[in-house]
């Protein structure tokens, strides 16, 4: 039983090393997050202004 647990915690650990050798990610030069999401903004203002523009030309 004894020689399970030292097998184990020897396995953990081993595994652990691998895990933090890895290298890091390449950095990316996007400045946004997520793309999607500032398309999704700007095609929101431009709809709001839209809207301003077309309420202001009916009054």
């Amino acid at each position: 039983m004894k020689t399970m647990k030292v097998l184990g915690l020897g396995l953990f650990l081993m595994l652990g090393l691998q895990m933090s050798a890895q290298p890091a990610p390449p950095s990316s030069d996007n400045t946004a997050p997520i793309p999607g999401l500032a398309i999704l903004a700007a095609a929101g203002a431009a709809l709001g202004i839209k809207k301003v523009h077309d309420s202001k030309k009916d009054a």
